[in-house]
């Protein structure tokens, strides 16, 4: 049984937005680089660096904060494509996260993008797969809202 190096960057980073942390380290792989590459292009991390220790490749991210409360720019971050469970979706069927203020991380046969470059960049494609979802906090709305509805 292999490790599941996304759900476990994933909870170190939703374990510190907790505890409010501003440094998280998790084991460096491709993937795990390049989701802390879309994390820092979108503005939820302030930065990342990349560390051997011990034989070890070591991604250590730097958390965004505001305020003197330290708000979260990181308000949840989900996954939704598990090992045991893949989510499949033509670029028709991507969701839009809180109506674009959130992101979805995509891993396609181009790399892995966030929902709107797969969107601009839809044409000649198959299926892409869903990874996680981040939705966040934008310093111009003062509270996000989320509905859900019960049947």
């Amino acid at each position: 049984m292999g490790n599941d190096t996304i759900a476990n960057m994933i909870t170190s980073i939703r374990n510190a937005n907790l505890g409010k942390i501003k440094t998280v380290q998790v084991p460096a792989t491709n993937i795990t680089r390049n989701i802390a590459k879309i994390l820092f292009q979108e503005g939820f991390i302030d930065n990342f660096i990349d560390n051997k220790q011990n034989t070890k490749d070591i991604l250590i991210l730097n958390l965004k904060y505001q305020g003197k409360k330290k708000k979260s720019y990181i308000t949840t971050l989900r996954r939704i494509s598990k090992p045991g469970l893949r989510i499949y979706s033509n670029h028709k069927e991507i969701p839009k996260v809180l109506g674009g203020m959130g992101i979805v991380i995509l891993s396609t046969s181009r790399g892995i993008m966030t929902d709107r470059e797969a969107r601009q960049k839809k044409k000649n494609w198959g299926r892409t797969f869903m990874l996680c979802m981040v939705i966040f906090y934008k310093k111009s709305y003062k509270k996000i809202v989320t509905y859900y509805r019960f049947y």
